[in-house]
């Protein structure tokens, strides 16, 4: 089902009451345009000059009067107070785009160069524009060739698959194949934890017979991107019959179509989803009515008691939208919600007047410490919900441990709360173990240092650790660990990849999940 088909059949008026008015303006418009009819005058015994010289005015120019322009925005006001409606309120605290698994096939036929530069070149660039699409939804990354591993977990940041997706190439991978199975398997499994439905995507240029069915039966949504120039088949591609297969393309039409397919299932969800309040569209019919009143100006179509209507028609729409007149302009929270949407998120949260909106704002835009300072002003779960976020992300991890009890008392039963807390508090001591091994490293020349992270609980001294000596002992801190492994992403993958091909199990969750760096659910 496409995203206009689930449009249509989510369309309703959120006041249909208001609808009754509609039989009332055309009553109205009939008596007076038939008033303002001119009766044809008796032909008969009159010379057709003498006719149109006796005649007052020109027939074709009364063809449209006031009381139609009129008629016309009073009835357009009529709708737009019922609330049209085909979708939700946007949830702030939920992505607006569905969770996916991008499945990535890295084996030797994906660095054939019939698509420049290659194939598996191209697959990577189109990932990447499929994550700068998806800003800010959740993501994933699997690598498959004859095994299959989890390369990035889910994770908001786009910023952090970067510098994996380009360590990609078949050389790293451990077993040569193609086994679309197995990931679909994985994938599945993968998905299976998130809070919201979600899709799977295979970049790839061929698929096996014997996967096809695999794929056909999958209980989640599954597209295909094909990396084959045009003219080239595939039998496997050729026989799916339930799975979407969109080609490469030289544009972004191909990604775009790709997310539209993926974020079908979701966006039913979401829409199914009662706490959320319906999303009155009513707004948009005030353009046409203002381009309609433009008329008034001409001679002749001044009507002053349409005014009263008019007035009417503005006061009576939902204040949710607009205060009175300001319908045609746009309140400050309003036009923040315009600028969110377009994630320009500095300029939201300049406009935002709601604390939690502007809060939530700040956070997006990565300001996490005026985001927590403006959120103090709001005593919800939702509020002490995304300070814990901010806090995190900033690093001060205890206080997030804080915010997130705060979430738990207000709403012990706040989706992801739970799981944050317990990630927080593993973070905190992940820290404050490594501050107690400190301790003992003054021998391996560790040192103080400017850079102090949570120590609250004196677990250890202030210092980061440095990089082992050839022949030394010592750890690195998360950061350094992360840029070591960003300047290596092949080697890192090759040998983690090896270890786990060895033990006969895929990982879900990557390395880089088990660090304190790593995504935190539930944006």
């Amino acid at each position: 089902m496409s995203s206009f088909e689930i449009a249509l059949g989510a369309f309703h008026f959120i006041r249909p009451y208001c609808l009754l008015l509609i039989p009332f303006i055309a009553w109205v418009w009939w008596r007076i345009r038939r008033q303002h009819q001119r009766r044809d005058m008796p032909t008969d015994h009159i010379a057709p000059h003498l006719r149109e010289a006796l005649t007052v005015g020109n027939a074709s120019g009364r063809r449209i009067m006031p009381i139609d322009g009129v008629a016309l925005a009073l009835a357009l006001l009529s709708i737009g107070a019922a609330g049209p409606t085909w979708s939700r309120m946007p949830d702030p605290f939920v992505a607006q785009s569905a969770p996916v698994i991008v499945v990535l096939k890295v084996a030797p036929s994906m660095e054939e160069t019939d698509i420049a530069p290659s194939r598996l070149e191209r697959a990577k660039q189109k990932v990447r524009d499929l994550l700068s699409l998806r800003a800010g939804a959740r993501t994933a990354l699997l690598a498959y060739a004859g095994s299959t591993h989890g390369v990035v977990p889910m994770t908001e940041d786009p910023d952090v698959m970067t510098p994996y997706l380009a360590g990609l190439t078949p050389d790293i991978m451990p077993r040569d194949g193609a086994q679309a199975a197995d990931a679909l398997m994985l994938a599945e499994e993968m998905l299976a934890s998130e809070a919201a439905p979600g899709g799977i995507l295979f970049v790839t240029d061929s698929l096996d017979p014997a996967d096809v069915s695999a794929l056909d039966a999958s209980e989640h949504p599954v597209a295909v991107l094909e990396m084959l120039p045009g003219g080239t088949a595939d039998r496997g591609l050729d026989a799916l019959t339930s799975v979407q297969v969109v080609r490469a393309t030289p544009n972004d039409g191909d990604i775009r179509r790709i997310d539209s397919l993926l974020n079908a299932a979701y966006r039913q969800a979401m829409l199914e989803n009662a706490d959320q309040p319906w999303l009155d569209r009513g707004h948009l019919l005030a353009w046409p009515v203002a381009l309609l009143t433009l008329l008034w100006f001409r001679r002749g179509w001044t009507m002053r008691w349409s005014v009263i209507f008019l007035a009417w028609g503005v006061t009576s729409h939902d204040p949710a939208h607009a205060d009175g007149l300001a319908v045609w302009f746009f309140t400050p929270d309003q036009q923040g919600n315009m600028a969110f949407e377009d994630r320009d998120f500095s300029r939201a949260a300049e406009l935002f007047t709601d604390p939690l909106w502007r809060g939530y704002a700040l956070y997006r835009d990565g300001q996490y410490d005026a985001a927590v300072e403006v959120l103090d002003r709001v005593e919800t779960a939702q509020a002490a919900f995304i300070q814990g976020m901010a806090q995190i992300k900033s690093r001060a991890y205890r206080d997030g441990v804080r915010s997130f009890e705060t979430v738990l008392d207000r709403d012990p039963e706040y989706p992801n709360a739970t799981e944050n807390l317990e990630l927080a508090n593993r973070i905190v001591t992940y820290v404050e173990e490594t501050r107690a091994q400190s301790d003992t490293g003054e021998d391996s020349g560790i040192g103080a240092d400017d850079v102090v992270l949570d120590n609250e609980s004196n677990m250890g001294a202030d210092t980061e650790m440095e990089a082992p000596q050839e022949g030394g002992s010592g750890l690195l801190t998360t950061e350094q660990w992360m840029n070591t492994v960003d300047t290596r992403t092949g080697d890192f993958l090759r040998q983690r990849f090896a270890v786990e091909a060895t033990r006969g199990e895929s990982s879900g969750s990557g390395e880089a999940a088990e660090t304190p760096e790593a995504e935190v659910d539930g944006e």
